[in-house]
């Protein structure tokens, strides 16, 4: 029972439900594992009960918790002496009050305003003695304390609190809008993984200039109000005999995007280079144009190896042409905004350069980024550390520049970005941030009905008592970097906010169990980042999904994501039944498939089964995997047909396709979505699930129906393409989303 108790207060779960009314019990040995990764020992009854006791003498001793999270309606439970008083010291410096300041409120340390619960109250005291035990908490007197916070523009301030008994504490106080900005019109747009988006100018893999013109062709002509793409992370780099991971969701950092999708001639100083420079620069030109040409008409993978490899030595040519005066002021604006942030990941880049990228290897201390070593490091990689930071500038002027692109083709969203649910190991984040992430953690999911194994992503989990002992700086400044140029925010696994599944490293995916988060503080700091950078947030709610999850994003205003395949009534016996447009939600970004999922001709004519049989994922034998796509597909076919969405007939894949996306926008879905293959007709899916080498994932170009890759310029002139887009763009909504 301590045990449990102890887990309970730190947030780790001793048992799961895999399905409704089934029960399965967290292994001791996991929930000890888990707890001594949040610094917790629970290895014997004396530490649990040892851990207990300093966890109730913190908790009677603390004035205030770590962070302190309030928005409109939502009280802060704070638990004071009778007699204490609160004071904020704004983000901005500058004073804010709300009725008569207190004299005395201002200090050295910068101005600070008195939080008073009522104007009546005298000398800027707040008192719980009103109440037992002088608790505030909502429904007491914590209504002026919520007013009087609420009153505080939003941002990340500091609340200073002081007891009658000479206590002083300080903490972090987020101050939140209640929910995330929303986009006031319905749109449609194209959802696309950008490395296999190439251009006649691409070296080998599609890159923040494709992205640029493919947000402003289909802006203009198509009308389009977004373009979805996969994160941008920084990638760990390969070694000999190591490709680069080229998965975008297992990244080095989630806080910079990585050079390697950067438009070299597009560089200003490209244009500059004179003598051998130049010379060498065409003859990487002319590498470029084979390595694009191998893939888009020999059938080559693409290599994202080889592009940085072209690129690096491009961009080492660019860097010895001086900036001019303007471009270096930009330039010395941009180190100074991202900091230490951006000091860090340029260092790891660095030494990764001379060391690998396992850090946990390296020699002289430089596995801990504050070390005496590695101190000495920055010192001795000033000049590579720089020329990592200039090529993090490089693609964020790159990045800022497609997003005017879309807006400039009057797009009303822009770019969505994407945020992986989390790091790899031997990356950049998790070497300078080590005392946020779990050591000997990873993350994934329980077993369920559609894998009996769990799964095991390979990625830290946050440690949500780290988060809020930094005030949830390190998750705040993430999202700000996301966020730069961005007109929405796509978050991957957005039940992470709430919890995570928690896999102890060398134990089975099986023996994990959930770890709970602050869900009131990973969607305030989410809100706040999102209303300064005015972006609209769509989490990935797809799969398992804990009950109220859904409702409390709703209620947030973050939009969902319907797939449209997985919209089925599964409530009462019997099958589940396609839902009808009008049962769908209307929060929600509206596809018909994903990166992950077969596209929709390989779902229509069952390819897709055939693919999964060949490789060997089947866990029904051949024929019942058919017989059971057959009579899904079946399904939505009759329904498409009931309403008069398939003039062309169940026989014709491009007019079934035309069907499904007439049907998205049968529904009050605010945002609608087109897998960019789709509307080409390729049947292979950039990612497949459960596989690693036996196919090729995130390295395929897009292909037409005969998987034969298409550039950019095939694909704005394909009339597949032009006539789903003719349909899209003639039935999409016009008009203010519900």
């Amino acid at each position: 029972m301590g045990r449990a108790r102890l887990a309970e207060l730190h947030g780790v779960a001793t048992s799961y439900e895999p399905a409704p009314g089934r029960t399965v019990q967290v292994p001791e040995d996991t929930v000890v594992a888990v707890l001594a990764a949040l610094g917790v020992d629970a290895s014997t009854p004396e530490s649990v009960r040892e851990a207990l006791d300093r966890h109730e003498r913190r908790q009677r001793d603390q004035l205030l918790p770590p962070c302190v999270v309030v928005r409109p309606g939502k009280a802060p439970r704070l638990s004071l002496p009778e007699g204490t008083a609160l004071r904020v010291r704004p983000e901005d410096g500058a004073p804010h009050t709300r009725g008569r300041a207190a004299a005395g409120t201002r200090r050295a340390d910068g101005p600070l305003t008195e939080v008073r619960t009522d104007s009546a109250h005298t000398g800027g005291v707040l008192t719980g003695g009103a109440h037992a035990g002088g608790v505030l908490t909502e429904g007491t007197t914590a209504g002026g304390l919520l007013t009087a916070l609420a009153a505080l523009p939003p941002g990340a301030h500091t609340l200073l609190a002081e007891a009658p008994d000479g206590r002083r504490a300080t903490a972090p106080l987020i101050v939140a809008p209640d929910r995330m900005p929303l986009s006031p019109v319905r749109s449609h747009g194209f959802l696309v993984q950008l490395y296999s988006l190439l251009s006649a100018r691409s070296w080998g893999m599609g890159d923040l200039g494709d992205l640029a013109d493919l947000a402003a062709w289909s802006g203009r002509a198509l009308g389009a109000g977004f373009v979805q793409i996969n994160p941008l992370h920084a990638a760990v780099p390969g070694t000999p005999g190591a490709p680069t991971d080229p998965s975008p969701y297992r990244p080095s950092s989630r806080r910079f995007p990585d050079p390697v999708h950067l438009r070299i001639e597009d560089v200003p100083e490209y244009v500059q280079l004179r003598g051998p420079a130049r010379e060498r620069a065409d003859q990487l030109l002319e590498a470029a144009a084979a390595l694009r040409t191998s893939v888009l008409r020999e059938g080559a993978l693409i290599d994202r190896d080889a592009v940085l490899a072209l690129k690096r030595e491009a961009l080492e040519l660019v860097r010895t042409v001086p900036l001019s005066p303007g471009r270096r002021a930009a330039y010395c604006d941009f180190l100074a905004e991202r900091g230490q942030a951006l000091e860090d990941h340029a260092l790891w880049c660095a030494l990764a350069e001379t060391h690998g990228p396992e850090w946990r290897t390296w020699p002289g201390g430089l596995a801990d980024p504050r070390s005496a070593g590695t101190a000495r490091a920055r010192a001795e990689h000033l000049d590579r550390t720089d020329f990592h930071c200039w090529l993090a500038w490089l693609t964020d002027t790159q990045l800022a520049a497609a997003q005017h692109a879309a807006r400039d083709a009057g797009m009303g969203i822009g770019l969505v970005h994407d945020l992986a649910v989390g790091v790899h190991p031997s990356g950049a984040d998790a070497w300078a941030l080590q005392d946020v992430f779990a050591s000997g953690m990873s993350i994934g999911a329980p077993p369920d009905a559609f894998n009996s194994r769990g799964q095991d992503w390979g990625l830290p989990p946050w440690r949500p008592d780290a988060l809020a002992a930094t005030g949830y700086a390190p998750y705040r400044d993430l999202l700000r970097g996301l966020l730069r140029h961005a007109g929405a925010l796509r978050i991957d696994h957005v039940m992470g906010l709430f919890r995570l599944w928690w896999v102890p490293e060398g134990r089975e995916p099986t023996e994990g169990c959930y770890v709970r988060y602050d869900a009131e503080a990973m969607l305030g700091v989410l809100a706040l980042e999102a209303h300064r950078a005015g972006t609209v947030v769509i989490g990935e709610d797809l799969g398992t999904v804990e009950p109220g999850v859904r409702e409390e994003l709703e209620r947030r205003g973050v939009l969902g994501t319907s797939v449209m395949w997985f919209e089925r009534n599964y409530n009462g016996a019997g099958a589940a039944r396609p839902l009808s447009p009008g049962e769908w939600r209307a929060d929600c970004l509206a596809t018909v498939t994903t990166h992950d999922l077969p596209s929709t001709a390989a779902r229509l004519t069952g390819d897709h089964v055939e693919l999964r049989h060949r490789l060997g994922l089947l866990t029904r034998p051949l024929a019942e995997e058919r017989a059971t796509d057959a009579v899904e597909v079946a399904e939505w076919l009759a329904l498409l047909g009931r309403l008069g969405l398939l003039p062309e007939g169940p026989g014709d894949e491009e007019g079934a396709v035309k069907a499904v996306h007439r049907f998205l926008l049968r529904t009050p879905a605010r945002m609608v979505g087109v897998w960019l293959p789709d509307a080409v007709g390729d049947r292979r899916p950039q990612n497949l699930p459960g596989t690693w080498d036996q196919y090729p994932n995130w390295r395929l170009p897009i292909a037409d129906a005969e998987g034969r890759p298409m550039s950019l310029e095939e694909l704005v002139a394909s009339p597949r393409l032009r006539a789903l887009m003719d349909e899209v763009a003639r039935l999409a909504p016009r008009g203010l989303a519900p």
